[in-house]
């Protein structure tokens, strides 16, 4: 979690395998909690985001959206 923030409870509704997920990783120490797995994972979408955002004003203004060899290369690049 990002220090210094103030928490908020909230409920949600989950698939039982994704909660599965998140106590294994409780119970295999990789995580102190459930609640600060789900958080780190919600952190992780947020970055992405971000980042989703940010390739679209960079496309706005260098020409617009990629095109299909473009995007073929990028998938390439990135391992995809």
């Amino acid at each position: 979690m990002i220090a210094g923030m103030t928490t908020t409870k909230i409920a949600v509704s989950l698939p039982a395998e994704l909660v599965e997920q998140a106590q294994r990783a409780v119970a295999e120490g990789r995580s102190s909690s459930v609640s600060s797995y789900v958080a780190r994972a919600l952190e992780e979408q947020a970055k992405l985001d971000d980042l989703a955002s940010l390739l679209e004003e960079m496309l706005a203004e260098s020409g617009g959206p990629l095109t299909a060899p473009e995007r073929k290369a990028a998938d390439r690049a990135l391992g995809r």
